[in-house]
């Protein structure tokens, strides 16, 4: 008798009936795993990485140490919740008679076909020569531990002169935030490693930058700098020769605390040491000394204003740093942006802000306007020696999305090609290679 089928899940009845010594069938081990799994995966789709992160005046009050923290008002502006929304049910499951909108800019993720290049390769003893293929050196994006990144930190808040690490509790030193929040240096300030990308196309023998990514709060590197913010795409879409190199602050805490680039010429030490893993992962360890000497940009998102202006004020590198571009993440540190900007007529400085930080834009705009420095309000135009760009993004922006989505979609890629038409900016970066 011909028996039935074994990958179908149901029993026939009817010859079970006619043959009652035909022995109960039971079902194979993969339709249980499989049934298991039509109930785990939905709900997989509710589970949202969304952590909490302080308010404007908290972030601000990260500058000021502990001890102002009894000179500051409660905040009374919107709550960080506000400016990361939780998504709710409806926004993700619609009901019978909606449909979920396609989302168009997933096109652009996908990898995009390499050129293939042909050249010459002779076979020993023969005289002819063969045409093979050779592919293009692939991208690549890794993460780096760094001795001179932000973290461990066991030094002080300059702002407080006061022992960073403010709470032990028997074996754990931890510090508490302006929120009253402790977090633990083992969980939170241990993490020393930086995100380094090398994109495919990157020359080192041509001139190019190192773009430095200082993220926000509540941030790691793989699950936002990386895979939600998009950054090293972004560097790699844009075109322009540049390499990226963005370390872990604060792990996924409401903090902006500085680490090491609080201290006079962390910002140098981390640059410094930085070259020798380019080099390495570029694939040519001479490259160092071009690394060593390329032109910087740094970017500071939210609360990356706090590394970002002390990284300008002491990190020992003013010359080198040839523009700096703030998202929705000017809450304190005005005069510093203003004294570098005065200074350094050579670099560029974008700030692009909503309503959350636009009061703080406002004031620094008329800084700079009473220091007799021109400030444009607009993105229109190529970035120059001595640019200076406010630019206000409408209400329906959010500050969550706001590195993927400000004034325009992917606005480190736009700010990286506005700069890349002035080859002044990038001039410096491989004359020592070239030479040696």
């Amino acid at each position: 008798m011909v028996g039935a089928n074994p990958n179908f899940p149901t029993v026939d009845r009817a010859r079970r009936a006619t043959s009652p010594a035909m022995p109960r069938r039971v079902l194979p081990l993969r339709w249980h795993w499989a049934a298991m799994a039509a109930l785990i995966v939905p709900l997989s789709f509710v589970l949202v990485q969304c952590g909490k992160a302080p308010t404007p005046e908290m972030l601000a009050a990260n500058t000021d140490g502990t001890k102002s923290r009894a000179a500051k008002p409660q905040a009374s502006a919107d709550t960080f919740d506000d400016r990361f929304p939780q998504p709710q049910f409806v926004d993700r499951f619609p009901t019978a008679g909606e449909s979920l909108p396609q989302v168009q800019s997933q096109v652009a993720l996908a990898p995009q076909p390499r050129e293939v290049r042909t050249e010459p390769v002779r076979v020993a003893s023969l005289t002819p020569t063969l045409t093979l293929p050779r592919n293009e050196r692939e991208e690549l994006t890794t993460l780096v531990s760094m001795k001179s990144s932000a973290f461990p930190y066991f030094g002080t808040n300059p702002r407080s002169e006061e022992p960073f690490l403010n709470i032990v509790k028997g074996d754990r030193k931890g510090h508490r935030s302006f929120s009253g929040k402790v977090y633990w240096q083992d969980e939170t300030y241990n993490d020393s490693r930086v995100l380094v990308h090398v994109p495919e196309t990157f020359d080192v023998r041509k001139p190019g930058v190192i773009v430095v990514f200082f993220h926000g709060n509540g941030a790691t590197l793989e699950r936002d700098v990386r895979d939600r913010q998009l950054v090293p795409q972004q560097i790699s879409d844009s075109g322009v020769n540049a390499v990226l190199l963005a370390p872990q602050m604060a792990v996924n805490a409401a903090d902006s605390s500085a680490g090491k680039f609080w201290q006079p010429g962390g910002f140098k030490r981390f640059i410094e040491e930085s070259a020798s893993h380019l080099a390495r992962l570029y694939g040519d360890p001479k490259s160092a000394q071009a690394f060593a000497n390329m032109p910087i940009v740094i970017v500071g998102y939210s609360g990356g204003f706090l590394p970002t202006a002390w990284s300008l004020e002491v990190g020992g590198l003013p010359n080198r740093v040839r523009g700096v571009f703030l998202l929705d993440a000017v809450y304190g540190e005005l005069d510093k942006f203003a004294s570098w900007i005065e200074k350094n007529r050579t670099g560029f400085f974008v700030s692009s802000y909503t309503r959350y930080t636009k009061r703080h834009d406002l004031e620094l705009m008329q800084m700079l306007r009473d220091r007799g420095i021109t400030v444009t309000e607009s993105m229109d135009g190529p970035l120059r020696p001595g640019s200076v760009v406010f630019v206000q993004t409408p209400d329906g922006v959010t500050h969550r999305d706001y590195v993927t989505q400000a004034w325009t979609e992917h606005p480190v890629k736009d700010v990286l090609v506005k700069m890349a038409v002035t080859p002044a900016l990038t001039r410096v970066a491989s004359v020592p290679y070239a030479n040696r």
